[in-house]
This record gives structure tokens, C-alpha cells and sequence, in this order.
């Protein structure tokens, strides 16, 4: 059967033809068929001539997610080789994960594994998926059956409770899909280390799987094992874990150091407690947990000049549409200045944004203005992202929503 056909506007089929995945409205020149939402639509130009095949949704801004650019169908076997592909892409974490490295990563990336709207994440024996696309969730239980038959995992939990759906016309969706129900917390290793993630009700899809290699850094400045920037190691060190969630930048340090996580949620504060008494009872000794607001807080320390060795700021999504870019700017200088101020003369500032909306060029500046506003001297050691089971598509620069910087403070 033909599918609806999608012809594109004179001199508008270039960011298709570079294989970007969106399509939106305004460069729709005409409509062949009645394509229901979530059906498979042929994309052409003007002339006819065969440009993509996507899925069509009328009520999203993007009205055409693309699927393939080549003349190909859609069917189950599609759907199995784009599956093994990003599973196979991430053989390398499966291999480390046999050897102590994370058990949990990132599996399909959405459009960064050329599937938009889908992501699978790996806990341990589980794996969690978000489908954000009425596409992806009508076909939620054929990708779920097939995950299942390529991998072998206890069951499948969906996790589709994201803001992104109302956009596609969707509810939230939350609930298992194949198999064993996850119990209330799944362990999962980390570097040596033990979290407990709740799938249910965790941020995401329970957890942060985009700063995993960000965490071990902080291991690496205080253990100098691996890292290069400090020959001595600091000694009788602490360590300020703002936005902490549960905890995870601590606990990858608090071996070495005095941890104090500040987070907003008592909730994350207590689980990031219980982690700490799973790996070592008596690294409470030197782990603090504070329950407040972030801004009000780092300010009140800047204000009485306390100061800590490594200051890492790991902040929620400011800007959620390029219309918040300039309130999000705000928020971020903010808070970088507090933060170059409460960090010790030769220590250290981890500082990241994941707001897909400000560039990692963006990010730099504003942190550059807070530097110039607090007096201080910085050095970038290292431009951060997350690990590499979170590709990005290079015809998809949207993809790169994670950026941080890695700041000697002087």
C-alpha cells in the first residue's frame, strides 16, 4: 500500500537532503493522502523525487520525524536492524560493565541513534523506555518485543512521563511492558561504587546515565590516578555537590573528602543517605546532606566567604525553548558567580548546563561573565559532555544538550 505523500517547498529541501530528522510545518509545501497521526509518510520534493520516509503527526510543531533517507520500508525487519545497530554501538559498555565499569548506560539515543522519539536506557537486568512521540508509542510493544529478543534482560519498564508528549497529544504512560516488574530500587555499579536507582519515580529514567563519566572525574582529581592537571593530591579536601540528586559526584569522592550535597528534594537527599550506609556506614562521618534552595544558599555562602576545594554545579534544565534562553542566561551567571566565589584559590569548579537551547558557546560566555563579575581567575582544563553511550548524530547538532567545563579557580 502507498503511503501519504509529503511534498516539500521549493528551495527548503536541503536540511533534508543533510539528513537533518525534522521536518517542521512551514516548509511543507503540500499534503497527498490523508496521513493519520503516527503513519508512515513519504517525503518528496517539488519534482517528485524521493527525499525520506518519516512518521507524520499534524498536532506536533514537527510534523515529520524521519525514519530512513533511503527508498525502504518500514516494517519489523526496519526495526531490528536499528535496534541491533545501537545496541551493537554499545558493545564497548557491555564489555566494561563485565569488567567493574557502569552496569547502567544509555542504549538508544532517539535521533542520535537515527530512532526518533525513542530511548532505552540499561539498569542492570532492566531497561527502561521512553517513548516521546505518538509514533514510537504506538509501536512501543513491537520495539519492546524485539529488545527482548536481542537482549537478555528481565523485563522492560516504561518510563513515558515527559513533557515532550503533550506536544504529540499524548498523556503520560508509566507502567511494565515485558517481563519481571523492577523491585523498588535496581542496583547498579558504578566505578567500584553502589546507587540504587528508582525506576518509577526517579528523575529522567530514574537516573542521570549522562554524567556517569563526569562523576569518575571527580574521583580522578582527588586520586590524581588518571588525571594530569595536579601532581600532589589535596589533602583534608571538601567537596560541594550542589543540585546533588542522590548524591552520585559525592560518592565518587567521598573515599578521599568532605562531601556536603545540597539538593531542593528531601526525598533524593535521604535515598543519596542510603546509598552512602549501602557502600560504607562510616563514610556518613564525612557526608553532609542539606536540604535547600540552591541560589539562596550559594549565595549566603558567598556572602560568609566558605569555601570548598572542588565546587561542582550541576543545575536542572533552565530553558526549555529557545523563548527562556535569556531568563535561563540569567539563572546560569547567577549561580557561576556564587560558585567562583566558594571555590578555594587553586581548587576546582565542575560546572554544566543541560539545556539543549543554550549553545556550548552560549555556556562559556556565561560563565566568562560570571568570572569577570566575581574577581577571580579561571583556567579550562576540560570541555565536558556526556560519556559515549550518548552519541550525537553529526546532522544532528540539537543532540548535544549536555556541556560543562571543567574550571582551575584562581
Amino acid at each position: 500500500m502507498t503511503s501519504p505523500t509529503i511534498v516539500i517547498k521549493a528551495g527548503r529541501e536541503k536540511p533534508i537532503i543533510q539528513q537533518h530528522p525534522w521536518i517542521f510545518s512551514g516548509a511543507i509545501d503540500s499534503i497527498q493522502g490523508d496521513p493519520q497521526g503516527g503513519d508512515i509518510v513519504t517525503v518528496t520534493d517539488k519534482k517528485g523525487r524521493f527525499l525520506a520516509r518519516g512518521y507524520w503527526n499534524a498536532k506536533s510543531q514537527i510534523q515529520v520525524r524521519i525514519l530512513t533517507w533511503q527508498d525502504e520500508p518500514i516494517d519489523e525487519a526496519w526495526w531490528r536492524k536499528m535496534i541491533k545497530r545501537a545496541i551493537e554501538g554499545r558493545a564497548i559498555q557491555s564489555g566494561a560493565s563485565k569488567r567493574g565499569a557502569p552496569n547502567a548506560y544509555r542504549l538508544i539515543n532517539a535521533e542520535s541513534d537515527f530512532i526518533p522519539g525513542l530511548i532505552v536506557d540499561r539498569y542492570d537486568q532492566w531497561l527502561v523506555l521512553q517513548a516521546l512521540t505518538l509514533h514510537i508509542d504506538q509501536q512501543k510493544n513491537t520495539i519492546s518485543k524485539l529488545l527482548n529478543e536481542l537482549l537478555d534482560v528481565k523485563g522492560i519498564f516504561e518510563r513515558s512521563d515527559v513533557d515532550v508528549r503533550g506536544k504529540e497529544g499524548l498523556k503520560d504512560s508509566v507502567g511494565n511492558l515485558f517481563g519481571e516488574e523492577p523491585p523498588k530500587y535496581i542496583e547498579i555499579i558504578e566505578f567500584g561504587k553502589k546507587l540504587l536507582v528508582d525506576v518509577r519515580n526517579g528523575h529522567k529514567t530514574g537516573y542521570y546515565l549522562d554524567q556517569v563519566h563526569n562523576h569518575w572525574l571527580v574521583n580522578n582529581l582527588l586520586t590524581n590516578k588518571h588525571f594530569w592537571v595536579r601532581p600532589e593530591k589535596l589533602a583534608s579536601t571538601n567537596v560541594l555537590n550542589l543540585f546533588s540528586y542522590t548524591g552520585s559526584f559525592g560518592l565518587q569522592a567521598v573515599h578521599e573528602a568532605y562531601i556536603t550535597n545540597v539538593d531542593s528534594s528531601n526525598e533524593a537527599l535521604e535515598l543519596a543517605e542510603e546509598i552512602i550506609k549501602l557502600n560504607n556506614s562510616d563514610w556518613l562521618e564525612r557526608s553532609e546532606f542539606i536540604q535547600a534552595d540552591v541560589f539562596e544558599l550559594l549565595h549566603d555562602y558567598a556572602d560568609e566567604k566558605k569555601q570548598f576545594d572542588i565546587v561542582v554545579l550541576d543545575p536542572p534544565k533552565f530553558a526549555h525553548n529557545a523563548g527562556q534562553v535569556e531568563k535561563a542566561a540569567r539563572g546560569y551567571k547567577d549561580i557561576n558567580l556564587n560558585a567562583f566565589k566558594c571555590v578555594k584559590p587553586g581548587g576546582y569548579l565542575m560546572t554544566f548546563s543541560c539545556s539543549g537551547a543554550i549553545s556550548a558557546d552560549l555556556f562559556k560566555k556565561i560563565v566568562f561573565g560570571a568570572l569577570a563579575d566575581s574577581g577571580r581567575q579561571a583556567q579550562i582544563l576540560k570541555h565536558l559532555g556526556p560519556g559515549d553511550d550518548h552519541p550525537v548524530a553529526l546532522t544532528f547538532p540539537e543532540g548535544a544538550y549536555l556541556k560543562g567545563l571543567l574550571l582551575k579557580v584562581y
